[in-house]
Parts: structure tokens; C-alpha cells; sequence
């Protein structure tokens, strides 16, 4: 089967909210929504890229060249009878994951359908519905009060709260005493730097069930001195973008637990290498959101199916986020669990119509 058409668009989407981090606010998402076309079956993927480069070096602009520029001219014509091989059109491209799992997890779901197949059947996953948690931006107490009771009363089964200097042990400690029996996460998106260990240390007293990227990205090495210090178990996102990474992070004791994003990373096969390892290793991976559609959560859900994954997900429902989805049905949550779609490809119906009617930008290949 191989790759007659590949069409990129961009899709602006207004979120609900705006979401804060300390890396920044984000309150709309320039989508990019990537279709590749093969014996008359449609495969559908998204570019996980945010517009500014404050979570990582790519953004909507960059991944918008190196697509158009040098991937999708040299997909066309590709076999992705194995997913695996559509990356063979951005083989020798330094860096850029999140432009090249585009491409890749478009193959996947095109391959799925083609073969008759769930994604989730396709990569081996289990579970026909999985644990789900959600993330809160940061935001005055009271106002995160207000939203943790809104996410206990729709079942979500853990909370993680933004951090940064200035917002985190006085905050977390308010939350804790609320909420005593919450499992309480805290994600510093790289805030702070070693000399914030002893600081740092105060979230022990907290029981947080995890601390996610408080260092530079990169920073495996202080990382583990600080991992050495904190009886919180640290969590690596930003820091862990190939398999080589995370190698490293095993290898020096950087963490405990990985937020394993696959538009991240490459696509869903470096996912299957890096969950092989974390799995041999015995060590705790959740799936990680990045704002995406109906269409990076079908993707999200189909991985997070794999009995590898030991902590619920940020695969929040579709409402959260967006007054309507692109997709059909929309992803929702009951009792904190949220169902991994059983149809053809990633499962859902996508809304094209509406998607053509939001399209600012589109190229189109083959």
C-alpha cells in the first residue's frame, strides 16, 4: 500500500479556557491535521507542535516547513504496508519528532483501516477503556479549588497542577490539606534550576504521586542529583524526546516515572521501543496530552491500551477543552475511565466538512 495523496492543513481551534503554565498561556491551538491517502482508505494524524517554542524547539511554523518543505513531498509513493516505514521520508532530518510523527501516526491509522483493524488491535493494546487523569493550569487557589471539585465530580482519577516559582509548595500544601486522598501531581514544564533543590525538597512532606520536569530539559545529569534529594518520585516529559534519552535517564537515575507523548517522540513506533524499556525496567509511564483533537486523543487512547502504561493519562475529555470537537463521537469520561475506540483506524468519524470550513492554510501533495 503506498501513499497516493497527502494533504496538510492548518486548523485554528479557540480552546474554553485559557491554559497556564509556567512556560506560558496557551488559549487557541493552530492545529495541524495531516490526511494521507492510499487505495481509496483515508489515514488521519496531528502535528502536536505549539505555536511558540516555549515546551520544545518546534512549533506550528517549523513543522509546517519541514512537512511541506521535505517530508510530504518524498512521502508520496512511500509503502506503509508497515506504518514504520513512512519515516523513511524524513530519514535524514535532524531532529523535528513532532513534524516526523505526523507523518508516521497518519501511516498507522491508514495501515489499521487497511488492514480491517482497531489501532489499538494494531499495536497490541489491551484495554478497551483506560484510566484518565487531568491538568490544571495554574491559577489563583480558589480558583483551583473550584476545579478540582469540578474534575472529582466528573471521576477523573488523578489531579496534576502547573507549578513555578512562587506558585508551588504554598499552593500544593493548601490542596493537599483539602484533599487528602487525591492522588496529587505537580508539573514544573522545567521551572527551576539545582540550586531550587533544598526549596524543592518541601513537596515531600506532600505526598505528591509525582513531580514532573522540574529542571532544564536535558538536564539528566543534575536531575538525578536532585532525584537523589527528593523522596518524590520526578517525572521526565520534555527531557526524554528519543530512545537514546531515555536510556541515558535510566542509566543515571534521572526519575521514576515517564510521560510518554507520542507526537513527541517520533511517532507510536519509538513509543513501543521506549514503553519495551520502561517496562524491563520496571519503571512507571503514563500517556501525556498536548491539547490536542479528537484526533491526537483516538491516537492517545489506541497507545495508552497497552498494559505497559501503569498511571492514568492526561486524556482528558473533549469538553474540557473545546465548545465542539472535530470528531464523532467526541471523547468524554465516565467514572475516570474513557473508552479507546474499536472501529477501523484511530475509531472516530471526522468531521471534514467543518474541518474544510476552519482550514486557514492547506498543501497538498500527489
Amino acid at each position: 500500500m503506498k501513499i497516493e495523496r497527502a494533504v496538510l492543513r492548518e486548523v485554528p481551534l479557540p480552546l474554553k479556557r485559557p491554559f497556564e503554565s509556567s512556560a506560558g498561556v496557551v488559549d487557541a491551538r493552530r492545529v495541524l491535521l495531516l490526511t494521507l491517502e492510499a487505495d481509496g482508505l483515508m489515514g488521519w494524524s496531528e502535528c502536536v507542535a505549539l505555536s511558540t517554542p516555549h515546551y520544545t524547539y518546534e512549533t506550528t511554523d517549523t513543522a509546517w516547513e519541514v512537512l511541506t518543505g521535505l517530508i510530504l513531498p518524498a512521502a508520496v509513493g512511500l509503502d506503509v504496508t508497515e506504518p514504520g516505514n513512512a519515516l523513511a521520508a524524513g530519514a535524514e532530518l535532524v531532529g523535528h519528532p513532532m513534524a516526523k510523527a505526523a507523518l508516521e501516526m497518519g501511516a498507522w491509522d491508514l495501515a489499521a483501516r487497511a488492514a480491517g483493524h482497531s489501532l489499538r488491535e494494531m499495536l497490541g493494546g489491551t484495554r478497551g477503556e483506560v484510566d484518565v487523569g487531568v491538568a490544571l493550569g495554574m491559577m489563583p487557589v480558589d480558583a483551583l479549588v473550584d476545579a478540582i471539585e469540578d474534575q472529582l465530580r466528573d471521576g477523573y482519577r488523578r489531579v496534576k497542577v502547573k507549578i513555578g516559582p512562587g506558585h508551588d509548595v504554598d499552593v500544593l500544601r493548601v490542596l493537599r490539606e483539602r484533599y487528602p486522598d487525591v492522588d496529587l501531581w505537580a508539573d514544573a514544564n522545567c521551572a527551576y534550576t539545582r540550586e531550587d533543590a533544598q526549596h524543592l525538597q518541601g513537596l515531600d512532606a506532600l505526598k505528591l504521586g509525582l513531580l514532573e520536569e522540574p529542571l532544564p530539559a536535558g538536564d539528566l545529569l543534575d536531575t538525578a542529583e536532585l532525584q537523589a534529594k527528593l523522596a518524590t518520585p520526578i517525572c521526565l516529559d520534555e527531557s526524554i524526546g528519543e530512545v537514546g534519552d531515555l536510556a541515558t535517564a535510566l542509566e543515571l537515575g534521572s526519575c521514576r516515572v515517564v510521560n510518554l507523548k507520542p507526537g513527541r517522540v517520533g511517532g507510536l513506533a519509538t513509543s513501543l521501543r521506549m514503553l519495551a524499556t520502561l517496562d524491563s525496567a520496571g519503571i512507571d509511564v503514563w500517556c501525556g496530552g498536548m491539547l490536542e483533537t479528537g484526533i491526537g486523543r483516538a491516537h492517545n487512547l489506541a497507545l495508552a491500551s497497552l498494559p505497559a502504561f501503569t498511571l492514568p493519562g492526561d486524556i482528558s475529555a473533549s469538553r474540557r477543552y473545546w465548545e465542539r470537537d472535530i470528531v464523532a463521537p467526541e471523547h468524554e469520561v465516565v467514572d475516570g475511565r474513557m473508552a479507546v475506540p474499536s472501529g477501523p483506524g484511530i475509531g472516530v468519524d471526522v468531521d471534514e466538512e467543518r474541518i474544510e470550513t476552519l482550514t486557514t492554510r492547506k498543501a497538498v501533495f500527489g
